[in-house]
């Protein structure tokens, strides 16, 4: 969601949210020295990074924002998800016959399903599985536009029962799923009304690392137009710092009523192009409409190329020049050795695994997910241990 910030110069913001990003970096170095001589390469000891061929020397990403009908109040879950699916395909068919062909098209967290309340057990029947039938339509429809397709999703998988998941597929040109981004982590005591439920990286770590590997935790997708990542995290600068130390050159984002600063100060301090996409919101909807859309893309110095300040459904677009880009980048000069006496003795307030429960003892509300942090936390029980 935004947020205000106390006003502050751009100078001292910037350094205060770069030094915090480093923490990501000693996460990294300490995790290295502990590990396996089987743990693979996650960042390269010369600061380059791996990637393949670009098609082309210039690649265009179009945002589009759009409203979704809530699965909640549809007649049927079956009717809303085939109402999304179409409006989806509608954007689609808008961004690939309108300006410049697309290479890649970014929708926000929650085109097919909409943003669901209540219970665990009633969250659970608004979401997808991926792949499924409806990435299958608009795989077809990625195909036909010879682009990727990337947005966010709420869904479940048989893997995780119980657990509603926050995951953002990447739609190949060949219509396939290419990859599929779980959210890194939700920022915890963001509310007073609770706590956000869904299962993310960090609160089943070992249990994700053990099926799908570390490198999977913070994953790079080569493309033949340019290395992309996806996430849904926001005011979390450590996340994007380790995107950014694997090699990502183009951040596409997905989280809902998102800060514009963040998105900024990210690519600026990061050295990456990156875009937002939000959902909008019908205008009866009053105080919601009020923080739909502002969708926006912006370049490595954190400057707007493209952006709809309004709650319009629409698309924007802009050129990246990936090629001149890439020329002689490194990834972020972080000093870690600087920085790591302190980060070393921190210690933060919510261990990982928490969430890493039987189906049946999952918190169902947002209170019992904020009880549960409060049992688990460091900070307010007495050993913090």
């Amino acid at each position: 969601m935004r947020f205000s910030f106390r006003q502050r110069s751009w100078r001292t913001s910037s350094l205060r949210m770069s030094a915090t990003g480093l923490a990501t970096a000693l996460c990294l170095g300490a995790m290295s020295i502990g590990a396996s001589a089987q743990t693979p390469a996650l960042v390269q000891p010369d600061g380059s990074y791996p990637t393949v061929p670009l098609e082309k020397d210039v690649v265009v990403v179009k945002v589009v924002q759009n409203a979704p009908v809530n699965l909640q109040d549809a007649p049927s879950i079956e009717e809303g998800l085939a109402t999304n699916v179409e409006r989806m395909a509608y954007w689609i068919d808008q961004a690939c016959t309108n300006g410049k062909k697309p290479d890649f098209i970014l929708f926000n967290e929650f085109p097919l399903t909409g943003y669901s309340s209540g219970t665990r057990e009633e969250k659970l029947k608004f979401t997808i599985q991926i792949p499924g039938p409806a990435t299958d339509r608009i795989g077809e429809l990625a195909k036909k536009c010879d682009t990727y397709v990337i947005f966010g999703s709420y869904a479940t998988d048989p893997d995780w029962p119980g657990h509603i998941l926050s995951l953002n597929p990447v739609i190949g040109r060949d219509g396939k799923v290419k990859k599929v981004y779980w959210k890194s982590r939700n920022i915890p005591r963001l509310n007073d009304d609770g706590e956000i439920p869904t299962t993310t990286v960090e609160n089943v770590r070992d249990k994700y690392r053990a099926m799908y590997g570390i490198e999977e935790e913070f994953p790079v997708l080569m493309t033949e137009f340019g290395n992309i990542a996806v996430s849904t995290v926001q005011i979390d600068p450590m996340v994007f710092a380790a995107f950014a130390m694997r090699g990502t050159e183009i951040m596409m984002r997905t989280a809902t009523l998102f800060s514009r600063l963040d998105v900024r100060a990210i690519a600026f301090y990061n050295n990456m192009y990156s875009a937002m996409s939000n959902i909008t919101f019908p205008p009866e909807t009053g105080v919601p409409a009020s923080f739909g859309g502002g969708s926006l893309i912006v370049d490595p110095r954190g400057e707007v190329l493209a952006e709809d300040p309004s709650n319009n459904d629409s698309f924007i677009e802009a050129e990246i020049p990936i090629a001149e880009f890439r020329k002689g980048r490194t990834i972020p000069r972080y000093p870690l050795e600087v920085v790591a006496p302190v980060f070393e003795q921190y210690r933060p307030e919510v261990p990982l695994n928490h969430l890493d429960l039987p189906p049946d003892q999952l918190p169902q509300t947002r209170m019992d997910m904020k009880d549960l942090l409060d049992r688990t936390s460091r900070w307010l029980n007495s050993d913090g241990s």
